[in-house]
């Protein structure tokens, strides 16, 4: 008999599947919240689908994650705390796939400022609303 690793997606059935994650980038308050309503996600390879920002997460680390996120099928939603996407708004005002959609939230120390929401500003364009 061979070994079967646990978290091999064949093992868990719906594990893996496209579009089935939630992903976040946000402080670890913000993160630890959502872990414990069950987002959180380690498949074999010990890729997670969040990452805890701190005062030691360079830009770069937060670009690279962002972008890896954009480009993984089994994510659907990226939620990401407005003050961690300010970092990296030059990447998010250049993203226009629908799907991982991107949601920014506010953050603990942060309140979420609408006017600084590149989504949100899209949305209103589409729509028509000032």
């Amino acid at each position: 008999r061979g070994h079967r690793d646990a978290m091999a997606p064949e093992a868990h059935p719906g594990m893996g599947m496209e579009g089935s994650l939630i992903a976040m980038i946000a402080d670890e308050d913000t993160v630890t919240g959502f872990l414990l309503a069950g987002i959180g996600h380690k498949d074999y390879k010990q890729e997670t689908n969040f990452l805890i920002v701190d005062s030691k997460t360079t830009a770069k680390m937060i670009e690279t994650t962002f972008q890896a996120f954009t480009e993984r099928s089994d994510i659907s939603i990226i939620m990401i705390s407005q003050n961690v996407a300010n970092t990296i708004r030059h990447l998010i005002e250049r993203y226009e796939k629908p799907i991982p959609a991107l949601l920014e939230i506010p953050a603990k120390d942060f309140p979420y400022d609408p006017n600084q929401d590149t989504m949100l500003a899209r949305v209103k364009m589409l729509l028509g609303i000032q």
